[in-house]
């Protein structure tokens, strides 16, 4: 994600968001969720190190800090750790919406703990900021909810649709045991939405094509994720007598071969949409090039394509991630192996990817398998329904924003939740500039206040439009 660059500029802001700044610092919504930054709730790849006393404590907090959600809503925990939250509608005949967040973190990496400003758990508020790791990523999703829901309960709102929330505990490696209960625990009780959102979208406020206007991406897709294993075989032995090609020089030359023979780059749907919707709001030759992609698509795809930012958007992108041969340096290892890791474009499939890197491998002594395989969420309706909802909540808060839908390059838990709904959203109404997205899972990551509060704002909105 993106540092922001300028506060909202005048005539962004509704009158409305001023109910969250609270004249008490002390109870404000940014100091909740400066206090909320405080609890360790990180994941670990290594799911023996994770403290979960911790996650415990922040259950403990966010009970104490939103009483009336605690206490009117239907609260449920499961797999120990996750929260499933219900605001019973007043018609059921209604499909449901589902509101969706996680409450853990990314560890910091070890060794820059002194490169942060503030300390990365201390939560601090200062200088119209809040500052730690979870304040973009993503303890302001979770947070700004229960303030949006806690805020409606105590104005009496009653919701015509149910609305439910999700909090899982484990995104960050994987999901598995956090949204992926989570939604076992909504089939089981037959419960199918009309649409959802998630995190991974948010309002731009320096894209380099429109840097004068805000830009809201409602990400409608996101990429799918695959891992290979490549392991070749062959004769080892002493170093002394080598044999002519070992299996890391046999492995090596594979893998030089995948990593200069990506994917060929294709315009889907959702990024054609996106460039299609900034066009009318652009200077020549980029409108001409973006209105006329009938024409135009290959050409702008290969341009993408030469920019790392934009390149993952036009194809499955390829990436050589681990590797691991041999156990003393005088010793030729038998094995060698290797891991790839893949973000496929929607349309492309594990059978697809395995038959592209098993042409270019062409070698019958490096075996090539992968052990899981997450279903891609499909393309979602950005012609109405969630889709008209989201831009009409943004558009309440940010009237200038130029609002365009788009494809995710990264992953969510939304994945675990695609049996439940055709229709899956990605956006929170956070504004942020590009450089600040950088500090998700970096250094220094924080979020405006001002930005913060408009992202309770939009999901206010989401909640009273939605809920009709």
């Amino acid at each position: 994600m993106p540092r922001i660059l300028m506060p909202l500029a005048a005539g962004l802001l509704l009158g409305g968001i001023a109910s969250f700044s609270s004249a008490d610092p002390a109870t404000s919504p940014a100091a909740r969720l400066g206090e909320a930054i405080q609890f360790k709730t990180i994941s670990y790849q290594d799911r023996s190190q994770i403290d979960f006393r911790e996650f415990r404590r922040f259950h403990a907090f966010l009970r104490a800090s939103f009483p009336l959600v605690f206490s009117q809503l239907e609260v449920e925990k499961v797999n120990g750790y996750s929260l499933l939250i219900r605001w019973p509608g007043s018609d059921p005949s209604l499909a449901p919406i589902l509101f969706t967040a996680h409450m853990d973190v990314v560890p910091i990496e070890p060794g820059t703990e002194d490169d942060w400003e503030h300390p990365p758990f201390a939560g601090v508020v200062a200088d119209g900021r809040i500052y730690g790791r979870g304040s973009l990523d993503d303890k302001q999703g979770l947070l700004g909810n229960l303030e949006a829901a806690e805020s409606l309960l105590a104005e009496g709102f009653v919701p015509a649709r149910t609305l439910v929330f999700a909090f899982g505990h484990d995104e960050e490696i994987s999901g598995k045991d956090g949204a992926g209960k989570l939604a076992e625990r909504m089939a089981e009780k037959g419960w199918h939405f009309a649409w959802m959102v998630d995190e991974g979208g948010m309002v731009v406020v320096d894209n380099p094509l429109l840097p004068d206007k805000p830009v809201a991406i409602i990400n409608v897709a996101e990429k799918g994720y695959l891992t290979l294993t490549l392991v070749a075989t062959g004769e080892g032995g002493h170093s002394s007598r080598p044999p002519r090609i070992s299996t890391i020089g046999r492995l090596s030359a594979a893998l030089e071969r995948i990593e200069n023979n990506p994917f060929p780059t294709r315009m889907v749907g959702p990024v054609a949409a996106m460039l299609e919707t900034m066009g009318p709001h652009l200077a020549q030759p980029n409108r001409f090039f973006f209105s006329n992609l009938w024409l135009t698509g290959g050409v702008v795809a290969d341009r993408m394509s030469e920019d790392p930012t934009t390149n993952s958007m036009v194809r499955t992108t390829t990436a050589l991630t681990m590797f691991n041969a041999g156990i003393k340096e005088n010793v030729v290892p038998q094995r060698a192996e290797a891991k790839v890791n893949f973000r496929l474009l929607p349309g492309d499939t594990p059978e697809t990817v395995v038959a592209y890197i098993t042409e270019l491998v062409d070698d019958p002594a490096i075996e090539i398998s992968y052990d899981q395989w997450d279903k891609i969420p499909g393309v979602s309706d950005y012609t109405g329904g969630g889709f008209a909802v989201i831009s009409e909540a943004i558009s309440a808060v940010y009237p200038e924003a130029v609002i365009v839908p788009s494809l995710l390059v990264a992953t969510t838990d939304t994945r675990h939740y695609i049996d439940l709904t055709d229709n899956q959203y990605r956006f929170q109404g956070m504004l942020v500039s590009l450089s600040q997205a950088s500090s998700v899972h970096g250094t220094n990551e924080y979020i405006d206040i001002q930005s913060y509060e408009n992202a309770v704002e939009v999901a206010r909105q989401m909640m009273i439009l939605g809920a009709r």
